[in-house]
């Protein structure tokens, strides 16, 4: 029995360290290619210096790599160097700038640059970049303003109406929020988070709700399951308002 049980120890462990080393061979192959991008980048630079594009891409690289010091570094020179430039350009620049603030989780920071970038061009993108760092602040007002205003040029992007859904939702107003997944459904029918929270909507406003989990739970399973404290904690408000309101009463709780 003690035999049987170290052979199957032994291969596990043996099974472990060749999924090991297949991760540290892919991990490395994935850096080395994430390097050669960045080397052909820089030499990008070194023969084009005036070509602004070259520095946003370099900076969207190491952003990737997590390497946010260098790019902010990066964003910050290029910005001295086309302080005299077309207003395109320098936004383009400072749009980099807030993106590597909101990848390093520097929200307040991003804020500040986003709001800084008034090219029209732009100037959606920038406010979908502020609600999203409203929201990580935990700010959903704030970033309802913002989601709101990058909506009036993105009537129909998901993205932009699942933003405006989850800020309905975290402000308590169902019913509207629903509207907005709604919309996100129709285009994108196999989105597990705008699912899972659809089915959040309807539970609270006594629609039928089990076929959005079902979804959710298939489309994404992780986010449904990180969803579940969320789940009991509308469960328990709808409970409590159940008991206030009475059993007959079975209006609308947004």
């Amino acid at each position: 029995m003690a035999e049987k049980r170290s052979e199957k120890i032994k291969r596990l462990q043996k099974q472990n360290q060749e999924n090991q080393r297949k991760y540290t061979k892919k991990r490395e192959a994935e850096e080395k290619k994430a390097n050669q991008l960045i080397h052909g980048l820089v030499q990008k630079i070194d023969a084009e210096p005036k070509n602004y594009h070259h520095y946003y891409d370099l900076a969207t690289l190491l952003v990737e790599g997590k390497d946010y010091e260098q790019a902010e570094e990066l964003l910050m020179k290029a910005l001295g160097i086309f302080e005299s430039a077309d207003k395109i350009v320098k936004d383009t620049l400072k749009f980099g700038l807030g993106n590597v603030y909101y990848a390093a989780e520097e929200y307040d920071k991003a804020i500040k640059t986003f709001q800084e970038i008034d090219d029209e061009k732009l100037q959606a993108e920038a406010y979908i970049m502020l609600a999203q760092s409203y929201m990580a602040k935990g700010d959903n007002k704030r970033a309802m303003v913002f989601a709101l205003s990058a909506q009036s040029t993105h009537r129909k992007d998901p993205t932009v109406n699942q933003m405006i859904g989850d800020n309905l939702l975290a402000l308590g107003n169902f019913s509207q929020a629903a509207d907005f997944y709604d919309q996100v459904l129709k285009t994108e029918p196999q989105n597990g988070k705008a699912n899972f929270n659809r089915g959040l909507v309807a539970m609270v406003n006594g629609e039928p709700f089990d076929d959005y989990f079902k979804k959710a739970k298939q489309f994404d399973p992780t986010f449904y399951q990180k969803g579940q404290q969320k789940l009991q904690d509308i469960e328990k408000f709808v409970q409590i308002n159940r008991k206030k309101k009475g059993p007959d009463d079975q209006s609308d709780h947004s």
